[in-house]
């Protein structure tokens, strides 16, 4: 544990000295523009793109053990569960600080993930998808029963963040936080996937006999890509827990974990922009967007079939994501601008 800490450490932070290239600029930039939003959008949108944010923070994790390591997980919402109830029970009912609970709520969640990288030793694609997703349901059945802990199908509450007992967040303060931790994170993960361990990682992924003959631990680093995916998702449960106020069994069932799936998918694939667009288009596209448009939200459920259309044809046509459509377009204007200048 100690050994796969420190490597993690110093490849996640080892650009950090270099915070001025342009992936960098463009998350903070990034991270502006979200921090703008309270002042010009609603409360329910603020709701929604909050949630927004928890979910991409989720599925980044599940991009690294998905994309770069080529293992599936359908556990990601049993393992948000856990750590929201975790946290709701420290801050509300034991009054741990934020920054506190967030440690442990996600410790407990990451050993969990660990155990379940050992079992992937023995069991690859679907039948490590079906193995995480029992975990998952194993979780959900412990909310619903261990009402002393949990509250049952009726929930469990929190409030928002109290920063070192002397700022008590509001809504809008708390999705500050959630933005903070997002643009964080995206910066992390885009320093690990430069390093060795994400190059280790990559190489894992296109084959186990490869990655062996290349002198690469394969326990050590699918212990890391578990490890790294539940921190993710740990995280996520956390902030939603406070952000949303509330945490309830139903959330946190299949339906979710494909649905981060779907991200990922949608998004593309080993790309964080396409993740935090994806997890955009899946979570706020329908409400924010299809619904507005007069003739389809007077239709109950056109917008979602429009919606599925649009995935179904996504998928189709960009199997690599919407973020290769945003590349092409770039790539059109730039060429249009370079014919223009040689002329």
């Amino acid at each position: 544990m100690a050994i796969i800490s420190k490597k993690i450490i110093k490849d996640i932070f080892f650009k950090t000295s270099n915070i001025l290239p342009k992936p960098y600029v463009n998350y903070l930039l990034f991270g502006i523009i979200l921090v703008i939003l309270p002042y010009i959008v609603n409360g329910s949108t603020l709701l929604t793109i909050g949630s927004v944010i928890v979910y991409a923070i989720a599925a980044l994790g599940l991009n690294l053990l998905l994309g770069y390591s080529g293992l599936i997980s359908l556990g990601t919402a049993g393992f948000m569960g856990l750590s929201s109830y975790f946290a709701s029970y420290l801050t509300k009912d034991l009054n741990f600080p934020f920054f506190a609970s967030l440690l442990i709520s996600v410790f407990i969640p990451v050993i969990l993930g660990l155990l379940v990288g050992l079992v992937s030793l023995r069991i690859e694609g679907y039948y490590l998808a079906i193995a995480t997703l029992a975990v998952a349901e194993i979780l959900r059945r412990i909310f619903e029963k261990f009402i002393a802990f949990t509250g049952g199908y009726v929930g469990k509450t929190a409030d928002y963040p109290n920063i070192l007992n002397v700022f008590m967040l509001d809504r809008e303060g708390t999705y500050i936080i959630l933005v903070i931790f997002l643009i964080v994170i995206m910066i992390l993960t885009h320093n690990l996937i430069q390093s060795p361990t994400g190059r280790a990682l990559l190489t894992m992924r296109g084959s186990d006999a490869a990655a062996q003959a290349m002198g690469i631990d394969i326990l050590k680093y699918r212990l890391i890509a578990f490890a790294l995916a539940t921190l993710y998702a740990s995280i996520a449960g956390v902030l939603y827990v406070h952000f949303n106020e509330l945490t309830y069994p139903t959330i946190w069932n299949l339906g979710l974990s494909l649905n981060i799936l779907a991200i990922i998918i949608i998004g593309g694939i080993r790309s964080i922009s396409g993740t935090v667009l994806g997890a955009f288009v899946v979570y706020s596209f329908s409400d924010l967007i299809l619904k507005e448009i007069p003739f389809i939200g007077e239709i109950p459920g056109l917008s979602n079939i429009i919606f599925g259309v649009l995935i179904i044809v996504i998928i189709l046509f960009y199997p690599q994501g919407l973020i290769q459509i945003f590349k092409n377009i770039l790539k059109s204007i730039f060429i249009r601008k370079d014919v223009k200048a040689s002329e």
